[in-house]
């Protein structure tokens, strides 16, 4: 299930244009496997349009994660830092990773819509 609402990246994180909420997709947590801890940038940091913010550890891999469009962190998802499984359970909703507050919103333009990202997955995985 790909949610319309959301924009998507190749590396496999989503955007919430509305609220600035970035994670990582149903696609990327059933890849990783298990999760058990996430690493967040700090609340004020700024990053431009994919750049590394932080990484995401499975019981199989340490994944990076990477910014959708430039912002600044406003907030972080906190209950992860007690529940990483979160991310396994609810990766659209509960599992939102950070806030930000978004720099250009044109960038927001570049980004795959819930059918592209999709498409791309099934690509990614060999299928047509």
């Amino acid at each position: 299930m790909i949610p319309e609402h959301l924009r998507y990246v190749s590396t496999h994180e989503w955007l919430d244009p509305k609220t600035g909420k970035v994670g990582i997709t149903d696609p990327a947590q059933e890849q990783l496997g298990d999760m058990v801890f996430v690493e967040f940038p700090e609340v004020g940091s700024e990053f431009a349009k994919g750049e590394r913010f932080g990484s995401v550890e499975s019981v199989k891999s340490v994944s990076d994660c990477y910014l959708p469009v430039s912002g600044k962190v406003v907030a972080i998802n906190e209950d992860l830092l007690e529940a990483p499984e979160i991310l396994n359970q609810d990766p659209y909703e509960k599992g939102w990773l950070i806030k930000i507050e978004i720099k250009n919103p044109a960038e927001i333009d570049e980004l795959m819509s819930a059918a592209d990202y999709d498409k791309f997955v099934k690509e990614e995985a060999g299928e047509h």
